[in-house]
Formats: structure tokens, sequence, C-alpha cells
């Protein structure tokens, strides 16, 4: 029964209480076993958070319906593969994960889909799952893919979790790809600067030009504070407090172009939301860079600090700053990611800087993932450890055995030789 204090929305089922937070509220249908009403209730989306609109709180709801009804019918027996990922799959993914996600996953899941198209869904066999797995390893030139280790370890994981979301809706009694062995990512090596190689590129760069300086502060930022891309690109100035030396990481900034972006309020990960310390240095260069802005309008506390006309800077337009001064520098070109790479190796090479110091500069949502990306960056940095423990004990024994020994005669021999 509705209750008094909340109010319809123009989607059946949702509603907004008297606090203005929306919800959903509706009956599915009765439970075969028990013969009870199913009811569902809900606030929250899949990631946790309060619906910001009816509109969220609909998406949900026809989520669940759809699900729902679909386990509860009985025309699935012969669904194809194909009909399972869209009508069932794909949709279920897109209202799971980011939009700028699904972008990127849809050309993959849509593979997948091709893949196996006309092919029920409970009929493919081991053999099906087999021959995919070793045409995503194969070459082009032998009939296979052609894809790199880690993208058709992506691939096949992508297959494998839908395949568990059809034993979940109950549309399979096992997950069959489990049978086959899993593709490993591989050693996914992301390319750094070193402290040597970061002073060459910004050495190329003439910061009394007003777009050239933006490169300049841009690079610097990055490099000193790990922020993600996303993160950085996202910044606003009253998330910088240059008085207390601070900058909070709040939010993140999912593009499409230059002039079609959303600026998130929430980052990667729950660990992602921190505040970042910084050096004396990176609060100078922000402080002239503020001033810089200023001077053509820009600057105020609600706009991006990488910008040169208010919008937003993209991440295509940050690889072309790096790949040209990384050539005007001679040093290896590094993708936009690398810079964040580059500062956790700034500070365990430089400040042997510790795991849970980094994990929550970087904002990891653990130290264990930290050191699943960086641990090989501690590669010899127990070198002055060692070195300081040399001499530290000093080597005193005894001058004659205390101990009157009672072993075997073959070891009691041995002692008199």
């Amino acid at each position: 029964m509705k209750n008094k204090t909340q109010q319809t929305t123009k989607y059946p089922g949702v509603y907004v209480d008297d606090k203005g937070n929306f919800f959903f509220q509706s009956e599915f249908g009765i439970d075969r076993i028990t013969g009870k009403r199913i009811r569902k209730k809900g606030r929250k989306d899949v990631n946790g958070k309060p619906f910001a609109s009816a509109f969220e709180g609909n998406k949900v709801l026809t989520r669940l319906k759809r699900e729902y009804h679909k386990v509860n019918s009985y025309s699935n027996y012969k669904m194809t593969y194909e009909q399972f990922m869209n009508s069932v799959y794909i949709p279920y993914y897109q209202t799971n994960v980011e939009e700028s996600t699904f972008s990127v996953r849809k050309r993959i899941l849509e593979k997948i889909r091709d893949r196996f198209a006309s092919i029920p869904l409970r009929s493919i066999s081991v053999e099906d799952v087999q021959h995919f797995r070793t045409w995503l390893l194969t070459s082009k030139e032998n009939g296979g893919a052609g894809y790199s280790q880690s993208y058709a370890s992506l691939v096949f994981g992508t297959f494998r979790k839908s395949l568990d979301k059809a034993v979940e809706m109950q549309y399979l009694e096992y997950n069959i790809s489990k049978k086959v062995k899993a593709i490993s990512k591989g050693k996914a090596i992301v390319a750094y600067w070193t402290k040597l190689e970061f002073k060459r590129v910004i050495k190329q760069i003439y910061i009394d030009d007003f777009y050239k300086h933006l490169n300049f502060v841009m690079l610097w930022v990055y490099y000193m504070t790990g922020i993600r891309v996303n993160e950085g690109t996202a910044l606003h100035w009253n998330d910088i407090d240059l008085n207390k030396k601070g900058a909070r990481i709040h939010h993140m900034l999912v593009m499409k172009s230059k002039k079609d972006w959303k600026r998130n309020q929430y980052t990667k990960t729950e660990g992602g939301r921190r505040m970042i310390a910084l050096d004396d240095d990176t609060v100078k260069i922000l402080t002239e860079w503020k001033k810089r802005q200023k001077k053509i309008g820009l600057g105020k506390g609600d706009e991006f600090v990488f910008s040169y006309d208010g919008l937003p800077m993209t991440k295509s337009t940050i690889g072309r700053v790096i790949a040209r001064y990384s050539k005007m520098a001679n040093v290896k070109k590094i993708e936009a990611k690398g810079l964040r790479h580059s500062h956790a190796s700034y500070l365990i090479n430089e400040f042997n800087v510790s795991v849970l110091v980094l994990s929550q500069r970087m904002g990891h949502s653990s130290p264990e993932i930290t050191l699943k990306h960086y641990s090989h960056m501690w590669m010899g940095a127990d070198t002055s450890i060692a070195e300081a423990m040399t001499g530290n004990i000093e080597i005193k024994t005894a001058e004659q055995t205390k101990v009157k020994f009672k072993g075997n005669q073959a070891i009691n021999k041995s002692r008199l030789i």
C-alpha cells in the first residue's frame, strides 16, 4: 500500500518520499513454491548509489521485471545465444556499467554474439568453446582473430561472464565454458617516465606561450600526483586548496567529445574519493597557472583546471601532447595513463614510499591492488636495508661446546675426524 508521505512519478511503481528520495516498489507475481506474492523495493542502483531521478529507479525496476519474467517463462528452452545476448545479457550489461564502459565493450559483446549467433544457448559445447579459445589466440595469417594476449583474455572472460548470467537466470544448469582453460592476461607492462626522462620532457616546453604553459601544468600535475586521466580532466579549481596544499579527487569525466561530456560525482572506485597532499612546487605552479587563466576570464571555482577555452581537455589531446614532447626530448613515448605509473615509480625509487601510503595516494581500494600493479617497482628497493643490516649483529659464537651429544654413532664418529 502506498504511504501517504510518498508521491507517484510518471513511471508506474516508482515513487518519491517526503525527503525527495526516489525508490521503486512493485509486485512481480506469485512465488510458485511458497504461493506468496513477490514484492520488490529498492532505493539504490547496482553500484550502491541512491537513485538521482525517477528515470534511474525505473531503469532498475524494468530490468528486474524483465529478468523475472524471462526466468519464469517456458519459451526459453530453444533460445539461441544471439537471442539471449540481444534480449537479456547486453541490456543487463548496459544498465550495470558506466556509459563510457559500455561504449567500449559493446563491440566485444557483439563479436561474441555473432560468433555463437545461431547456436541454441543450451547446445553450446565444450568443443565450440575450445575452438573459440583457439581462434582468439591464433594469428590472422593462420585464420585466427590475431588478438593480443590481454585482449583475447578480455573477450574470452566476457563470454564466460555471459554464460554465468545464463546460469543465474536458470537458462542453463552450469557454465560449459568453465570446462575449458581460461586465457591468462599475460604481463601487462605500462611504459613510464623516469625522473630523468621527465626532466628532459619539461625542458622542451616554452611556458611563455599560453597553450604550452597549459601543457606543462598538465604534465606536471599528473606526474606529481598520480591521479587517473579522467580524474585530472574533471578537476575544477574548487577541488584545489592552494592554502592547505591539497587536491580533492571526487569526480571523473566521461567524454565522447570535447563538447559532449559528463562530470560524474564519483571516481572509478570508492577508495578513489580522496584528498591528495600537494608539494610546494606543485602549489606554486598551479598558483601561477590560475593567475594566467584569470587574465583571459577563466580560473573560477567551477571551471576546469586543465583548460584554455573553458572546455575540458580530452584524453586524445593529452596523448598528442605527450607524443610531441617525448619526441622533442628523445625519450620513449608513453600513454596518458603512463603518467600515473610514472608517479608511482617516482615515489618508490626516490623516496621508497610504503605500500600503504602509495595505495592511499593512488586511490586504490586496497594495498593488495597496489602490489598487483606496482610490486615489480620495489625490486632492489631493499638494497639499502641489506646494507644497513651488515654488521648490525655482532657475530660471536661459543669457544667450546656446552652440549653433551648423544646421537647416532655415525655422527659421533664424524666429530672425531
